[in-house]
């Protein structure tokens, strides 16, 4: 069957759109693998951290100012425990670790014979573990011989604690390393999925304690904070400088390590170059960061913290 010459027209028109098509989708391919094989700044590119689960709330802050600012830029975080995230620093994808502690010198000099690179470290800020319980909790007051015994099994009233995971998280370390001292923590202890999930079981269950890091409810302008105080009730514990004082884990008992369960937040950054993670770690380390670590209630470290006029019970 011959077709009329339209037909051919319509044809040749057709395979040249499908050409045109193919060279559009080639050349925005090619736009995408060029712009994929350059090497990210500051101001451009995607990188990959993996951050303390404790720390999201301030983290997704900290992440969202930053790519508001410079809008060619994602940072994608990866909320772990602890334990995992140091072990990230050998995956290749992955640029930056935030944890509560630096790395020790067995590590990075594992680090260094690994990846040919010397990881660079700074804390940018101080934050606390914070205690809470229900709210029709009779004991909201502790000694920290008291939270030794509620850790432990011991105490009187039979409280069962509740951290973000059994194991492997940076509250878990630090209770372990700080608190107990290399002590064990009881077998009855309770394990949630996260630290909001702690602060739900808290709530519906009057016979526990749980252990949070206070970047989750130590913000009082932040609306999903709020929310989780109306849950919870956060407990006072003894002072460290004031004989039979007790106090909440609030900026300046934080800044004066008058609070007893204090700890750093602190970047890993492994680059070659200046990279975005650079880009990222000169952020949290300035200006634009420090104020808001500081208006999180956390401790900016690498900005003049000035104190204000507090009681001893705040």
């Amino acid at each position: 069957m011959k077709r009329g010459l339209g037909s051919v027209n319509k044809g040749i028109s057709g395979g040249i759109f499908v050409f045109i098509l193919l060279l559009t989708l080639y050349a925005c391919q090619s736009d995408q693998a060029r712009e994929d094989a350059m090497p990210d700044t500051p101001e451009r590119g995607r990188i990959y951290v993996s951050a303390d689960e404790s720390f999201k709330p301030i983290v997704d802050e900290l992440v969202k100012v930053y790519e508001s600012n410079n809008s060619g830029t994602e940072i994608k975080v990866l909320y772990k425990p602890e334990a995992e995230c140091l072990t990230d620093l050998l995956v290749d994808s992955i640029r930056m670790v935030i944890a509560t502690r630096g790395l020790l010198p067995p590590e990075e000099n594992y680090i260094v014979d690994s990846l040919k690179l010397a990881p660079q470290s700074m804390v940018v800020a101080r934050d606390a573990i914070a205690v809470i319980v229900n709210p029709a909790a009779q004991d909201s007051i502790f000694t920290m011989a008291e939270i030794r015994q509620i850790l432990q099994g011991k105490f009187k009233k039979n409280l069962i604690p509740v951290f973000d995971g059994v194991k492997a998280t940076s509250t878990v370390r630090f209770i372990i390393d700080s608190v107990l001292h290399g002590d064990t923590i009881t077998s009855r202890a309770m394990a949630a999925r996260s630290s909001e999930a702690v602060v739900d079981f808290v709530a519906k269950n009057p016979g526990t304690v749980g252990f949070i890091g206070v970047s989750w409810i130590g913000n009082k302008e932040d609306t999903a904070q709020v929310g989780f105080l109306k849950k919870v009730k956060i407990a006072q514990l003894e002072s460290t400088d004031v004989p039979g004082g007790y106090v909440l884990p609030v900026q300046n008992n934080i800044y004066l390590h008058r609070y007893p369960m204090v700890r750093d937040l602190v970047y890993i950054r492994k680059e070659k170059h200046k990279g975005l993670g650079y880009g990222f770690a000169q952020f949290m380390s300035g200006h634009i960061g420090q104020l808001i670590f500081k208006r999180a209630y956390l401790v900016p470290t690498q900005k003049k913290y000035t104190l204000r006029p507090i009681r001893l019970n705040e």
